[in-house]
């Protein structure tokens, strides 16, 4: 897995998760620019899937499973959009608590990869 793919999505889910979290402070909901947000750091998590597809197919192995880090890679791709589509039916500053949770939560798979790769 490539470590620094894995730092810059870590990072940015962490930036985005204080950018929403500061928003629910003030009482604000998601608003655009948090949705442009959202998709940056999808666009990385989507690439960290490509890039952990390929290098399966190349027939480079992960330290603690196959099946696990897949299934890690899968949630680290699918956890913000989720996030943004249920802040999406809370038009209050809740919606912001759910996107900041999910670059929490992003942040934290982020971690547990490069665990799972044997970094």
């Amino acid at each position: 897995m490539l470590d620094a793919l894995t730092l810059v999505t870590g990072v940015a889910a962490l930036l985005l998760a204080a950018w929403c979290g500061w928003a629910a402070y003030r009482d604000q909901p998601t608003k655009d620019w948090h949705f442009i947000g959202m998709g940056v750091v999808s666009l990385l998590a989507t690439v960290q899937l490509v890039v952990g597809i390929v290098q399966l197919a190349r027939g480079e192995k992960p330290e603690q499973g196959t099946t696990i880090f897949v299934a890690y890679l899968l949630g680290a791709f699918a956890c913000v959009p989720a996030a943004g589509l249920m802040s999406l039916t809370e038009r209050s500053k809740w919606g912001s608590v759910t996107a900041a949770a999910g670059g929490v939560v992003l942040a934290v798979l982020e971690v547990r990869l490069y665990d799972i790769w044997g970094g």
